[in-house]
Order: structure tokens, then sequence, then C-alpha cells
């Protein structure tokens, strides 16, 4: 059940009180501040019922915390959600694991063996429901009856993409949880942009290491998984590629070499273990 602080904050960033997370900290972490403006909470009671919702706050004693010391931009202060939002309570019973829009075949094969080596030593996967690298690590998780989470770009009731709406009620069917900080549709393609990098920063900040399964080069192809993967570092999370040298050819693996040869370490059984 959601509180009715959480109620009042959905409402006021639902018609455009509240527009930031920086403007929130700034000038709304006041309860007192918040029950001055007023609102029909049974209505909205009613409104996300019907919607299966849930909303939660940083007002409430569940509110999934983090140990990062953020800028106000950064600080998640609300979150809309289906599922199990308790499998944030441990950063460090998560692993995210990120890549590429268009994996081939091959890749798809050796990312399913990381996400059940993960699976294997009771880690809940991490990731973006988008196409390709994200949709494999979901699917595999959910296939082995494990835990899966789906930080979102886009609202609960307009899942992106369309194509992953049906994995995402199996997500949260098999005990799972996705989430998105956004009520509102974006406004513009800038605002939709922006909130695809936003997302990449939760799938690091709530996670104890995030694992780059295959990326192009900034220039040579999509790269967004670079985002979450440059948070993770200045979160001081674990970083971990898959990569060997039959790669070092492949533009897919741009991104990847990269790493490695800036001394990032390359996934295997060893370092899962050592997770």
């Amino acid at each position: 059940m959601s509180s009715n602080i959480s109620l009042k904050l959905y409402n006021l960033i639902k018609t455009g009180v509240i527009k930031s997370n920086a403007q929130f900290w700034k000038l709304f972490y006041n309860e007192d501040y918040i029950n001055t403006f007023s609102c029909d909470l049974q209505a909205i009671k009613q409104e996300l019922m019907e919607k299966e919702i849930n909303v939660i706050s940083v007002f409430d004693k569940n509110f999934p915390s983090v140990n990062v010391k953020l800028k106000n931009s950064e600080k998640p202060f609300f979150f809309a959600y289906k599922g199990d939002i308790t499998l944030l309570n441990n950063a460090d019973k998560n692993v995210a694991v990120i890549g590429v829009l268009t994996p081939t075949n091959e890749i798809v094969e050796r990312e399913q063996k990381v996400v059940k080596s993960l699976i294997e030593k009771e880690f809940n996967i991490v990731s973006g429901l988008a196409k390709g690298c994200d949709t494999v690590a979901h699917i595999e998780s959910v296939k082995n009856n494990a835990k899966t989470i789906a930080f979102l770009p886009s609202t609960i009731e307009k899942i992106y993409p369309k194509e992953n709406i049906g994995l995402a009620k199996e997500i949260i069917h098999n005990g799972g949880l996705i989430i998105s900080e956004y009520i509102n549709e974006p406004k513009n393609k800038y605002e939709s942009v922006k909130r695809f990098i936003e997302r990449d920063r939760l799938q690091a900040l709530y996670s104890k290491a995030v694992i780059l399964i295959a990326s192009y080069r900034k220039s040579e192809g999509d790269s967004g998984s670079r985002y979450a993967f440059e948070k993770a570092k200045e979160y001081g999370k674990k970083r971990l590629v898959m990569y060997r040298e039959s790669d070092s050819s492949n533009l897919t693996f741009g991104l990847n070499k990269d790493y490695v040869m800036q001394g990032e370490k390359i996934v295997s059984p060893k370092e899962i273990e050592e997770l």
C-alpha cells in the first residue's frame, strides 16, 4: 500500500509542480511543506489501484537507500513500480548485465552462460528491458526461475520497447521488479533521450557490479551501455567485461577492448566467484 505522502508526491509530479530530482531536493524535501498541497488522495489511490501500480518515496521507511554520495540531480526520491521493491534493499545481491541492442547469436550464447553463472551464485540480475543484451539477461533469469530487476526509461504504463511488454509481465509474475522514476511521458526527444541516460545510472547504483557484455565505441554504433559502466566507476562498483582475444577485431566489442586495455577485468568463473 502506497503511503499518503508518496501519493501526494505522485500528484505533484504528475501535475508538473515537481519537475526534477534536483528541484525536489532543493525545495520539497520537507514533509510538512508537501502536506500544504491538497489533492484527492482517494482518487489517486483508485487510479493507481486500477493501473496496478505502486509508488514509493524517500519519506517511506522502506525506500531503497544507497550508500553512495550523489549530486542532487542524481539522487532518486520517488519510484513507480510493479513487483518486489525489496529486491533493491541490498545492492550486494544484484549484478547489472548490459550490452548492445543487436547481439549476434554467439554473443547471446556467451551472455546466457554469464547470466546463468550469476544466478547459480544467487545474484539478482539487473538490466534495462531494452532490446538485445538486456532482453537476454531478463529472459535467462526468468527461464532459470531467478529474480530480475528492470529499470525503465519509460513510464510503467507505456513500457519501452513495446515488444517487451510480455517480458515485463513475466518478470513480475516470477517475483521480480519493474521500476521507473517517471509517471509522465517525455515532452520532447531531448527529454526522452535524457531518460535513457538517467535510467542507466540506476542500474549501476543498485548493483554490486556491472558486467558489460558487448558494446561499440561511441562513434561506431549504439553505445548507451557506456553510461551505466562509467557510473559504476564513479560509484565505486566492480566492473567486468566479456571479452576474449578473438573479439579484438570485432567492432561490437570495441568498447570492451578499450576497457580491457585500460585494465578492467574480464568476466570469468573466478571473477564471479569473487563477487
